[in-house]
């Protein structure tokens, strides 16, 4: 099991920010070879929900309050580290931002944009594909969402 943080941007640290912004660009970037800029100046709108184990930040994703990124509340940026993922780190993330999202903002309608092969997984969790499958940075993507 991870230990979750929720923070808004204002209270990461120097040092959670640079493990955060590593992670993402050592998944997003190199290990999914995509070129694409992940600092897009949305991050001191998110609450970062980071889940750590043994003080290493292992898991992470960032939430928004309905309005701040689409109509919807919404999730992203989902990443676990590539060597922790057969923990199911993912479900504990995802699981931590949803309730991130009712318990911060009252709202459990979530909206994600959501990389195709993992449709799977985003329905275990209750999401469900609302549109076709569009390409987004060169990768095949999906609308999904949340409703509770």
């Amino acid at each position: 099991m991870i230990k979750i943080q929720v923070q808004p941007f204002s209270a990461l640290t120097t040092t959670q920010l640079y493990s955060i912004l590593q992670l993402r660009s050592e998944v997003f970037v190199v290990e999914q070879d995509c070129v694409y800029q992940d600092i897009d100046g949305k991050d001191d709108k998110a609450l970062h929900i980071i889940g750590y184990k043994d003080d290493k930040i292992v898991a992470y994703t960032r939430v928004f309050a309905p309005g701040d990124y689409f109509e919807l509340a919404s999730i992203g940026r989902v990443v676990v580290v590539k060597s922790e993922r057969k923990h199911s780190y993912g479900y504990d993330i995802m699981t931590a931002s949803i309730t991130a999202l009712h318990s911060h903002f009252k709202t459990s309608h979530i909206h994600i944009s959501a990389q195709c092969y993992l449709k799977k997984f985003y329905n275990t969790l209750g999401f469900k594909a609302t549109g076709k499958e569009y390409l987004e940075d060169g990768i095949p993507h999906m609308e999904m969402i949340y409703k509770q």
